[in-house]
């Protein structure tokens, strides 16, 4: 186990790794010990959860945060939420960074029609907004689940990792071991998966970062377009929802959803450019 001070000279070098990674860290345990530590039942309307006028309950000892518009702990929700927007965003990570991982590589090594062709469907899906194109493939889901949104999200986001990856892959192929072991007799397939595929592995990490936050981001939208998860799912998209129309009498509903989507993102977003700062181009050996 490394050293404290080995830790703290490391976190001074990449200061946005640290406080990414952190971030991150703090969200992936809330996320799996969010049912542990949420105080209440996040679906339940609690018998004090609402004033005698019918409004929300300001942050108090009893809630932290407060209860939803349905006298719900905003607290538990948000807790619960971290795990659906997480299971949502590095689910349709995945989808995206294989899709985009075989889409790009296989135009970028094999060229010629293949690549036209694969580039050409790329670039029709690239021709839709994501949201727009969410938007509509939601919308003709007769039951949307999880596994249907992190299918939909994963599907739209696949386009921009496969553009990158084949621009990398033009690259590799081109370079002087892939040459030499084409030269002595290598497969292709044995060149794809010694020589290509593990140069990949840097851009492959950006990529995951990225898709992560982009995909929490477009969770949270399409929950806030009433086209995500099906209510009273705790979605911070739909807890975002439900607060604009109370952001006047209770302004704290929309301010706690909203702060763990920002944060969520940036943790990311961090990450992502930390790594794309310190990622060394891929030279001329295996």
């Amino acid at each position: 186990m490394p050293a404290p001070g080995v830790i703290l000279a490391g976190a001074r070098r990449r200061p946005l790794l640290a406080l990414g990674g952190t971030l991150a860290i703090g969200l992936l345990l809330i996320g799996l010990f969010g049912s542990r530590l949420a105080p209440y039942d996040p679906l339940r309307q609690l018998p004090d959860g609402l004033t005698a006028a019918g409004l929300p309950q300001p942050p108090s000892r009893a809630h932290l945060l407060g209860t939803d518009r349905s006298g719900r702990d905003v607290l538990s929700r948000l807790l619960i939420g971290a795990r659906l927007s997480l299971i949502v965003g590095l689910g349709g990570m995945g989808i995206a960074l294989a899709l985009g991982l075989a889409v790009g590589v296989s135009a970028g090594f094999l060229g010629g029609w293949a690549d036209g062709l694969l580039m050409r469907f790329t670039d029709v899906i690239l021709a839709f907004p994501a949201i727009l194109l969410a938007i509509a493939l939601a919308a003709v889901q007769p039951h949307r689940g999880v596994l249907t949104l992190i299918a939909i999200i994963g599907f739209i986001n696949w386009a921009p990792a496969a553009r990158l990856f084949r621009s990398e892959t033009l690259s590799l192929r081109e370079r002087l071991y892939v040459e030499a072991a084409r030269a002595a007799g290598a497969s292709s397939g044995r060149v794809l998966l010694r020589h290509i595929l593990p140069h990949l592995a840097g851009t492959a990490w950006v990529v995951a970062s990225l898709a992560v936050a982009t995909t929490v981001l477009l969770d949270a939208g399409l929950n806030f377009l009433g086209i995500g998860l099906p209510r009273p799912a705790p979605s911070w998209g739909l807890m975002l929802l439900e607060a604009r129309d109370y952001y006047r009498v209770a302004p704290w509903l929309p301010v706690w959803p909203g702060l763990a989507v920002v944060l969520t993102v940036a943790a990311f977003n961090l990450i992502a450019h930390d790594l794309q700062s310190h990622q060394s181009a891929p030279g001329d050996h295996p």
